[in-house]
């Protein structure tokens, strides 16, 4: 089984549209996914479900169901809660459900950070609680895990990126996404070293390493880039072949070596391997036509709304992202070959 979070700290990237139809295409091969929403905004939640099964969720008074019966079982010191599960149908993929109070998360999970990084059991608990969910998944014999995250380097993203295997990076064609890397790099790299220090720290007080309930030891965090995929730029046509235009081109060309440098190298080790997984280009109206529907968008039909020029656009998108989610597989193989 292996965790991807599907990340970056800048909005506005398709990383939502991108993790759902991942995770759909993946269930159509066969393989069972479990979609994580630990967004508080609850975008993929909301395009995975249903009205009816929305309304079922939220518009009830009980007070739980979602991401956050997790935090809150440890706020209350109470351990590790059932993982909360919700079926959806139309994506082939089961979904711990999001929940708008899970922003509240991150004054917790910063409090108790500092606990972690000193090496304090109560702090190393509350930083392993998505750990934790990824052992019962290997458990209910999942293929893929895929987290859908907001667009931070706050404490819940945090959390999850420390326990994930993998992360992907939507990226648009402009100067901020290629700025972000840096920022990304020095997160992520700043906090391994704190946890790794806390569990160190733990070792040295009690003279046994760090385990859950269970008695399994969380392995050190280790997280490994995967691979881009980019959004849309302005083109021109040039002899029948898109080109981008000049100001897009020239950032264009910056990606690689800048993917390189910040992801590549510190959390790769400098592996040589296609780390651009695919493109996705303009949609058109097909984005909030899946939305609506509640269909991943290569799945969706006349009935859903597609007309004319919709259903080779539909075709394409399928293409892409089973192009991209066979690079996602191929470099998974690639890595582990090289972890023994």
């Amino acid at each position: 089984m292996k965790a991807i979070c599907v990340f970056n700290n800048k909005g506005g990237v398709g990383k939502t549209t991108l993790m759902c139809n991942v995770a759909a295409f993946f269930a159509t091969q066969g393989r069972k996914i479990l979609v994580v929403d630990a967004d508080p905004q609850c975008n993929a939640t909301a395009y995975m479900l249903s009205e009816n099964k929305l309304d079922e969720l939220y518009a009830t008074t009980k007070d739980s169901g979602t991401i956050n019966d997790l935090v809150a079982s440890l706020k209350k010191s109470k351990g590790y809660a059932s993982i909360p599960i919700v079926r959806s149908t139309q994506f082939g993929v089961d979904i711990v459900p999001g929940d708008p109070k899970f922003s509240l998360a991150e004054d917790f999970l910063s409090k108790d950070w500092i606990e972690s990084t000193s090496g304090q059991e109560r702090g190393l608990k509350t930083t392993f609680f998505f750990r934790a969910l990824l052992e019962w998944a290997k458990l209910q014999a999942y293929d893929y895990v895929f987290f859908d995250v907001g667009p931070s380097l706050g404490a819940i993203n945090r959390t999850i990126l420390l326990s994930c295997d993998y992360f992907i990076l939507p990226m648009s064609s402009d100067i901020f996404s290629l700025r972000g890397l840096q920022n990304i790099e020095l997160a992520i790299s700043t906090w391994k070293r704190g946890l790794e220090r806390g569990l160190e720290s733990f070792i040295e007080e009690n003279g046994f390493n760090y385990h859950f309930d269970d008695g399994a030891e969380p392995a050190k965090p280790n997280i490994k880039f995967l691979g881009y995929v980019s959004q849309q730029y302005t083109a021109k046509t040039v002899n029948g072949k898109k080109q981008p235009v000049n100001a897009y081109e020239k950032i264009i060309k910056k990606i690689t070596p800048a993917i390189n440098k910040h992801l590549v190298t510190p959390f790769n080790l400098g592996k040589k391997l296609e780390y651009k997984l695919g493109e996705i280009p303009y949609l058109q109206s097909l984005v909030p036509m899946s939305q609506t529907a509640s269909k991943p968008i290569f799945s969706l039909k006349s009935a859903d709304g597609v007309v004319g020029a919709h259903f080779e656009k539909v075709k394409q998108f399928e293409n892409i992202v089973s192009q991209i989610s066979n690079n996602i597989e191929l470099n998974i193989r690639e890595i582990e070959n090289d972890l023994g």
